[in-house]
Formats: structure tokens, sequence, C-alpha cells
């Protein structure tokens, strides 16, 4: 399994039910980068979480932030 490339840096999450679902926001600190994800209000707020870092993960990948 590879590193998790968001390892060392600050991350905040936001969590908003709206009906039945949860939209999720994680920000890496350090760029202000944003992404969000949704997810059933019935989900644990871990799984939520990781859906939210993997996301953001990608968007830092792809503009070549992180490896």
């Amino acid at each position: 399994m590879t590193e998790n490339p968001l390892k060392n840096r600050e991350i905040i999450f936001e969590f908003f039910p709206l009906g039945a679902y949860v939209k999720v926001t994680a920000m890496d600190v350090e760029t202000l980068t944003e992404v969000s994800v949704q997810g059933a209000k019935g989900a644990t707020k871990e799984y939520l979480q990781s859906n939210a870092m993997k996301r953001l993960a990608y968007v830092l990948r792809k503009k070549g932030i992180v490896e």
C-alpha cells in the first residue's frame, strides 16, 4: 500500500448535514486547496473523512503539490 501523501499536512474538515446526505469539505491549510464530497447521513465520520482526504490527495497530485 502507498504511503499517505497528506501525512504531514494540516487538513481542516467541515461536516454539513443536508437532508439525507452529509457534505464534507476538506481544506489543506498550506495551499488553501479545498474539496467537497457527499455521503449518506448514516455513514461514519471516519468513512466520510477518508473519502474527503482521498479526493484532496487526488487534487493536490493533479496540481503537482504532492506525489
